[in-house]
């Protein structure tokens, strides 16, 4: 914790918030909000179509998270135009706006076609930058070029699926690649300098509280500038639904009150100058198979964990250096 001239209680990251949030780092970088417009562009995944296997990941189905608007049959500035509109009427206060290429695997493709796609979202004249959400083993060098090129005039961030540091729960859990995989990835991207995201599950079977707890360090070490953590949700129509249906004795999944308590630890433990997009996920309700939490909002779970770690006297690295 820092103290300046007129301003006290300041963190490394330059508010007094207890950890580095993302809504913070866009004010920041921004001078205010900048919101995420969904696309579906029409990618798959290479564990998807055969190339690496079939089915996906055991946990996944996109139509938990993929907002109405977001159909590959309109074309990319469409679903920007409707989902500008649909957020317009939810937040008043946006700056502009990221093209968020979330659904499946958004660097599956050519360096071409992916080359056409983003440059048809930066060409609506409310997008300024683009947010690309992909697996570890879907990157390349000409990609990596591609994008760095890009974000020499726009903000380009570039999110991996890696879910798990253990190679042994990414193949329970069907991913197809490793965590060696996400690792070479990840500073493959960050040494282009391009904003470098990593997406996390906490709670897939198999992983004891000790082992996620020990990711926090592992996660320390990377080149990253982001991270979304997600409680894991046993959502409808997957591989684990019908896994946890066989013998939910397999699965310890987080309450609500243990998952605070973890995130709150995670965070002490946690490189204090990697921003922490989100804490949860949230699926609509008819999504999801197991209920363990009573709807608990994403914005409400982070003004809980960060009252918590109030009265802890506690926040974001403040165990980091001793790890």
């Amino acid at each position: 914790m820092m103290t300046t001239e007129g301003k006290t209680d300041l963190y490394p990251w330059g508010t007094s918030r207890r950890f580095n949030s993302y809504a913070d780092y866009f004010r920041k970088r921004f001078g205010g909000r900048l919101q995420k417009v969904s696309i579906d562009a029409g990618f798959t995944c290479p564990n998807r179509d055969g190339t690496k296997g079939l089915g996906g990941c055991s946990f996944c189905n996109n139509n938990a998270f993929n907002p109405s608007y977001c159909n590959p049959s309109k074309t990319i500035t469409r679903q920007i135009n409707e989902g500008i509109a649909f957020l317009e009427r939810r937040y008043r206060d946006n700056m502009g706006y990221l093209a968020y290429f979330q659904a499946y695997s958004n660097t599956y493709a050519d360096a071409a076609k992916l080359h056409d796609y983003y440059y048809e979202a930066l060409a609506h004249p409310a997008i300024c930058g683009l947010v690309i959400g992909t697996r570890p083993d879907c990157i390349d060098y000409e990609k990596i070029d591609l994008l760095r090129k890009i974000s020499a005039d726009h903000f380009v961030s570039v999110e991996y699926g890696v879910e798990s540091c253990y190679d042994r729960t990414l193949e329970r859990i069907n991913r197809k690649h490793t965590f060696g995989d996400s690792v070479m990835a990840i500073k493959l991207t960050a040494e282009a300098g391009i904003h470098t995201g990593a997406h996390f599950i906490l709670g897939l079977p198999g992983e004891t509280r000790g082992e996620m707890m020990d990711e926090a360090g592992i996660i320390s070490s990377l080149p990253l500038d982001s991270v979304k953590l997600h409680q894991l949700q046993i959502i409808k129509g997957t591989g684990m639904e019908k896994e946890y249906l066989s013998d939910p004795g397999l699965f310890n999944l987080f309450g609500f009150e243990e998952y605070v308590g973890f995130l709150v630890e995670f965070l002490s433990r946690l490189r204090p100058g990697i921003v922490i997009e989100r804490f949860t996920g949230e699926a609509p309700p008819r999504m999801v198979a197991v209920r363990t939490w009573n709807g608990i909002r994403s914005d409400r779970v982070s003004a809980i964990v960060e009252k918590r770690m109030e009265e802890l006297n506690t926040w974001q690295g403040k165990k980091w250096m001793s790890e």
